[in-house]
């Protein structure tokens, strides 16, 4: 998680506390579930639809600061939601689709998550805006690489990714 997202998190709650407390009790328990995560052990699977809940927490802070710029269409597959995978391996990926999607533009953005179940096997998709006037950011990969770095660790050779 980017450090600048903290202190987007908080100052949005801040500008809420007077006009909207319930809104913004419930973006600190957002907050609050999303860092525990990150701060937790992450060795064990869990089940897919806990990390669905754990993407819609992040993209709820996102939204107070984003406000109707940023959109998000799930498309899930039947069954997806009890498949085990590692922690934190969508969440990473939400992320950097705001970041490089929908944070450099000024229009509206979508951010298109699809996840398919086919047998044992999962296959997540995402996309996001890319136009060619944003000035694009660098990014070091890293999300990517501790994804892989993951799905090789519980999976083995089984694990795919870009």
């Amino acid at each position: 998680i980017r450090p600048h997202f903290l202190f987007n998190s908080l100052n949005a709650v801040l500008s809420l506390i007077r006009k909207e407390p319930k809104r913004a009790e419930a973006a600190l328990e957002d907050l609050a579930e999303l860092f525990r995560t990150v701060m937790a052990d992450n060795r064990e699977l869990i089940a897919l639809g806990d990390e669905l809940s754990l993407c819609r927490r992040y993209l709820n802070l996102e939204q107070l600061r984003l406000g109707e710029r940023l959109r998000v269409q799930w498309r899930l597959g039947p069954a997806v939601e009890q498949a085990l995978v590692p922690p934190m391996l969508l969440q990473p990926l939400v992320e950097n689709a705001v970041y490089h999607g929908i944070e450099p533009g000024v229009a509206a953005g979508v951010i298109e998550v699809r996840i398919e179940r086919r047998g044992d096997r999962l296959r997540l998709q995402l996309s996001n805006p890319y136009h060619e006037d944003y000035q694009h950011r660098q990014g070091n990969r890293m999300a990517l690489d501790n994804i892989r770095e993951r799905l090789q660790l519980h999976f083995d050779v089984e694990a795919s990714g870009p």
